[in-house]
This record gives C-alpha cells, structure tokens and sequence, in this order.
C-alpha cells in the first residue's frame, strides 16, 4: 500500500520509522539530561560532537514531552551540549499532554508528542506562535505493547474486543470465556485482572484509544482523541515506567506501554489477533508493517501522519505511534529561536539520526527525514 502522491512519500520509508530492536527508555517523568543511553550490548553511546553546527545557539531551551523519546533527547542534548559551549537544553519527559499544554502556555520551546495536534491544540498554540501556529515534526516511531503478568500463561493471545474490554471493566476474570476462546489449551487462573492504566495525559493513552476506536468501536465507546484515561476502574500509575513497573511487580495485571519497557523489565506481552491467519506479536518488525501503511495527513509545514489500526496485513502489529517534536512555525522567542533551529537541525541531521541507532530507536526514513530538514530552517 503506498501513500497518496499528493505528499509524494512512500509506505516503505515511513514503515523505517519503526524502532529496529528494544528501545530503552528512561522513566517517564525525569529531566536529567546527562545520563548517556546504553547501548543494546551494555557500552554506552557516543557521537563526535565537532560536527555540529551551533548557529548562534546560546543559553538555556526549555522542552518537555513524551516519555517514549526521552533516552533519545538525552543523547541529543549530551552531544548537543558539548559542541555548543554555553548552551544548556533542559528535556522534561512528563508526558505527551503535559509537553503540549507547557507549549501551549508558553513555557517551553517545543514539546515531544507521541500523538499529533488535535484542532483545538493548534488553535490555542495560534496564541503563543504570533502569526503562526505549532507544526508536527515526526522524529521516531514503534509499538505499544500490552504487557502483562500471569503465571504459567507465557503466550497470551487477545483481540482489540476483549483488550476493550479488559480496559473498560467489562471483563474482570483471566478465564474469562472471551479470553479462553482466544487461547485453548491455555491454563487460564479464575483470579481477577488487575488493569493498569497511565494516571498522566498522554499520547500512548491516545493511540491506544484511537485503536480501540477504530478496531473495537462496538466495545470501546470513549473518545478516541482523549489523552487522559476516559474508562472506569482499573489502577493508574504515572508514566509508562510507572505502568510498567506495576504491572512487573503485580500477579494477574495487565498494562499498556512502549515495547523498550516490556523488553527491559521483562515483561511478557500479548499477541493480537487481528483477523490474519496468525497472532501478531508486538515486535519491531511487525510494528513496521502497520506503520507501511500510514498517509501524511498534515498540510504545508505541519507532516502529521494517519496510522491504519484497524489493519489486518499478515504478520502487521496495529498498535504503534509516531513521536513528534512539536514547534512553532512562525512566532517563536527571539531569545531561544537560534537555539531552537540549531537543536532540531542538529536531532533531524544524518549525524543526530544516525547515533539513534545505538540508543535502540531507528532514524527517519530518507524522504520523511527530507522533509522536515527543509523545514526545520524556515522556522521564524
């Protein structure tokens, strides 16, 4: 499936947004900048700062955002930082909502986002960016697992039905006779589910909405723009660290969050069925399959994506999202606006998206990487 000509991108280029492996991420919620991601193998990561260009890029940039893209910020700003002497940028991983309405307020200089402006974001961001409004810049994508703990069940299988209602409340039994259908011959406990959701807004919460929405619309009934948790019940922790750790330590519970958490807390996580001759498992590669098929939605300076959830291509996982760095594309700080330029053109660089690679995330397709290096400059 390719993308419409009007944006002239290809399916398989933005299939490559997808992370290569686990990303590691750190806990949602932390603004220390200085901590060095691992690499995969243990070693830390590094990259020649002698290359990149300052641009008049001085004193303190204030970000904050999604907590998917924190290990990778930290790595940026650690290699940004010590080209540009002098210059300090602080990256809050607080959470995909509380990084808009911070860039709403005027309090930071762009936001991370792992889902794209809603209408009424735009609208209000119109009242920082003068004469202009926030743009979304896409920088890395991946699946969300759903991640859960019960002994002796290591292969759970759901469908966007009963993943619904898990969430809902509506199914509050492990041998509940929806999930047992999905997985005979498994030993299913009469215990009760212990679903964990993120107590924070959020862009993951949002995307697994506008799964559910899209795939379980009969089951799941809630907006699927909603950032915040919009269900009854369940357990609320902040952050996708948060979830996971819950669910880590919690017999019978069941989460939602970035695969590098169900990865480094070795979580097992469940396999969709989407209606494909086989369960799809929450892997990189499959992630990748679902995002082939996503259309650039966005208009002008603004490459916001549209994600198919309710795929159902063999061997494609549907629950994925897109981080965005978030900006204003006219109207920026005259203080910070050199720094701004000079960071994103740093991050969207070859030099920045390559050193992605050893933090566990996969740079942007060519083309998409293109696209937004031409925009970064434009910027005013």
């Amino acid at each position: 499936m390719k993308l419409s000509r009007k944006n002239g991108l290809r399916a398989s280029a933005i299939g490559a947004l997808v992370v290569s492996g686990a990303l590691v991420l750190s806990a949602c919620g932390s603004d220390n900048n200085a901590q060095t991601p691992a690499k995969q193998d243990g070693t830390t990561s590094s990259a020649a700062a002698s290359s990149i260009a300052c641009e008049g890029a001085k004193g303190q940039l204030l970000a904050a955002g999604s907590s998917a893209q924190k290990n990778a910020m930290d790595l940026w700003v650690r290699n940004f930082q010590a080209a540009c002497e002098g210059v300090e940028i602080n990256y809050q991983g607080i959470g995909s909502g509380g990084g808009i309405t911070k860039f709403n307020q005027g309090q930071v200089a762009f936001a991370g986002s792992d889902s794209a402006l809603k209408d009424e974001e735009v609208a209000e961001s119109q009242k920082i960016c003068k004469g202009g409004k926030g743009v979304n810049l896409p920088m890395v994508g991946g699946p969300i697992a759903i991640g859960y703990k019960l002994e002796g069940v290591d292969n759970l299988v759901l469908d966007a039905s009963t993943i619904a209602k898990i969430f809902d409340n509506k199914i509050t039994k492990w041998n509940d006779p929806a999930i047992a259908k999905l997985n005979p011959g498994a030993k299913l406990p009469d215990s009760n589910i212990q679903a964990f959701h993120r107590s924070d807004e959020s862009g993951t919460t949002q995307n697994l909405g506008k799964y559910l929405s899209t795939a379980a619309a009969a089951d799941w009934k809630h907006d699927p723009k909603a950032k915040s948790w919009p269900a009854q019940g369940g357990q609320a922790a902040n952050g996708s660290s948060g979830v996971a750790t819950a669910v880590k330590d919690a017999e019978g519970s069941i989460g939602y969050f970035e695969l590098s958490y169900a990865t480094s807390n070795k979580i097992s996580t469940v396999s969709i069925n989407t209606g494909a001759a086989a369960p799809v498992a929450a892997t990189s590669e499959n992630a990748s399959k679902a995002i082939a098929a996503a259309k650039v939605k966005g208009t002008g300076n603004d490459v916001a994506l549209s994600l198919d959830y309710a795929t159902k291509a063999e061997g494609a996982y549907p629950i994925v999202l897109v981080t965005y760095e978030i900006a204003c594309d006219k109207g920026n700080k005259a203080e910070t606006l050199p720094t701004l330029k000079a960071f994103l053109n740093y991050t969207v660089s070859e030099e920045g998206q390559k050193v992605l690679t050893d933090a566990g995330y996969a740079p942007l397709p060519a083309e998409i990487a293109a696209k937004v290096r031409a925009i970064v400059p434009t910027l005013s």
